[in-house]
This record gives C-alpha cells, sequence and structure tokens, in this order.
C-alpha cells in the first residue's frame, strides 16, 4: 500500500512537470500607486500592438525617473496578482516593468486569478491550458512579441533607452526568457530562467541552441526535480552558454518554487521562500551588474 501511495506521488510530480515541458518544447487594473520594497510605484494597465493582435499588460515603474526596462514572462498561469507583485517588486528595486499576458492570443488575462487550487492530476485543469501554452508556444510567437514589448518599452518615459533591458521568467517563462534575449540581442543585457521547462530538448529549435545569438548574461536557477529528471540539461547549457551564464541547481526544491501561488504538491506547498529569496539576490544582482 505504501509503495502505491509512493507510485501515486511520484506520477503526480511527473505529470506536472511533463505537462509544463512538453507544451514548452513543442513549440517551443486599473492604474494606482503602491510602495515595493524600495522605490515607491505605480501600476498601470497596457495595450500592446503586436503582429498577432492586442496584447494586455501590466507597466510598472518608479513614481518619478527613467530606469532601465524589464519584461517578465509569467509561468503557464498567465499575468495575474501573483505575477503584478512580482513585478512591482522589481520595480522597486529601480527597474521599468513589463509584465504580459503571455495568452493574448486566446483571451485577456487572468486566466487564473490564482493557481493554487489547480490539480495537475486532473484532466479537466490540464485541457485548460492546452490552447494557452499552444499559443505562446507557436513558432514564432514569442519573437515577435519580444520585439513587441521591446518595442513598447523603448517609447515609455519611464525607460532609459541608454541602458539595456532585462527579463525574466519562470517555468514555461524560462526559454521564452532565453528566445527573448536571442530575438532582440541589441537591446537585452541580462536573462533570468527559474525552474524553467523545455531549456534543453532534443529538436534543432531547442533554446539551448540559440547560444551564439544572445550578448545577454544569463542565469539558470535548476529546480531539484527537473535535475533528476533530466540531469544532462545543465551540461548543455554550460556547454553552450559557456562565461556568459551561471547555472545553478537548487537540491531542496521543486519546480516552481519562485511563485508564491503554485499549486500544492502531495498537500503540501511548492513555493519555497528561502530558496525564493535566494533566487531573488541572483535576480537582482544579474541586473544590477548587467544593465547598468
Amino acid at each position: 500500500m505504501a509503495d502505491d501511495i509512493r507510485d501515486q506521488k511520484k506520477n503526480e510530480d511527473a505529470s506536472r512537470r511533463d505537462f509544463v515541458t512538453g507544451f514548452v518544447a513543442a513549440g517551443l487594473a486599473s492604474a494606482g500607486s503602491v510602495s515595493g520594497a524600495g522605490m515607491p510605484v505605480k501600476m498601470t494597465d497596457v495595450e500592446i500592438k503586436t503582429p498577432d493582435g492586442i496584447c494586455d499588460a501590466a507597466f510598472i515603474h518608479p513614481t518619478s525617473g527613467s530606469h532601465p526596462g524589464v519584461i517578465i514572462w509569467p509561468d503557464a498561469f498567465g499575468l495575474r496578482p501573483s505575477f503584478r507583485e512580482i513585478g512591482k517588486r522589481i520595480a522597486s528595486e529601480g527597474y521599468s516593468v513589463l509584465v504580459p499576458n503571455p495568452f493574448y492570443r486566446v483571451s485577456k488575462s487572468p486566466q487564473y486569478e490564482d493557481a493554487s487550487n489547480f490539480s495537475f492530476s486532473s484532466q479537466a485543469d490540464r485541457a485548460k491550458l492546452q490552447p494557452l501554452m499552444n499559443s505562446i508556444g507557436a513558432a514564432g510567437a514569442c519573437e515577435k512579441d519580444a520585439v513587441a514589448f521591446v518595442e513598447f518599452l523603448d517609447k515609455q518615459k519611464q525607460v532609459n533607452k541608454s541602458k539595456k533591458i532585462g527579463t525574466q521568467g519562470y517555468c514555461m517563462g524560462g526559454p521564452l526568457v532565453v528566445r527573448t534575449c536571442a530575438a532582440v540581442p541589441d537591446r537585452l543585457g541580462a536573462g533570468g530562467s527559474f525552474h524553467g521547462g523545455g531549456l534543453v530538448t532534443d529538436k534543432p529549435d531547442s533554446p539551448h541552441l540559440l547560444a551564439s545569438k544572445i550578448n545577454a548574461h544569463m542565469y539558470f536557477g535548476i529546480a531539484a526535480n527537473d535535475d533528476e529528471r533530466q540531469p544532462d540539461a545543465k551540461d548543455k547549457l554550460r556547454e553552450a552558454f559557456g562565461p556568459k551564464a551561471e547555472i545553478e541547481v537548487y537540491s531542496a526544491s521543486l519546480h516552481g518554487w519562485c511563485v508564491p501561488d503554485m499549486p500544492k504538491q502531495d498537500g503540501k506547498p511548492i513555493y519555497n521562500k528561502p530558496d525564493a529569496e535566494r533566487a531573488w539576490a541572483k535576480l537582482v544582482a544579474l541586473y544590477k551588474t548587467n544593465l547598468a
């Protein structure tokens, strides 16, 4: 009986990771003033014209001055309150931040207000994600969006165009960070991937194969169970990026550990605050060094 329970738990864990990684690899509200940990910031809902339609997004920036731009790619649950909070936090460090709805081709955000009730073992829940992830996973979708988002940022008075742009992504957003850095190499100075799925695949369009097109310095934070599932991925990332990247395995954390409203696994939170803070410190250092 105990063996059966352990096997069921392993299967649920695998189904969650395989679902996100599989879809990535396949194609891969109103204005208001808020205060962050450092600078006071303002958040405004904006719309950005792209080759495929109108993308709704949150634009968050310090209340005064112009600052380096940052693009945040959410995870598979999209633009929602938890990612607005992540955007507000990095903006308070002195950045003008765009958090887009990656699924605008299908629907406006939020597709989920809170991801914590989602079950990766539920076929119905998984089916809801499929068209969303397929839309940003389509060939060329991320690249077109990346160009449009950079153009938007460069038109904003709150963005210092003499500084490089940074980008960070979580789970599904990890490979989108890589594709963004490759799509606009002259503007992107730093990219951070946290528990990214599908960074290394056996397909000719694998994100790690874009390393030669990227000028940005990269940081890859890898979850323990992702490393267990694909132990050679970190080595292939190191080989591809060389000194342009830092690759680190978070041995005490599961896929999704940086996002507070990630669904629980086996009744326990995936979010790991100590490791999330450690990853945040890495992100801030990455930006401070490379977006100067």
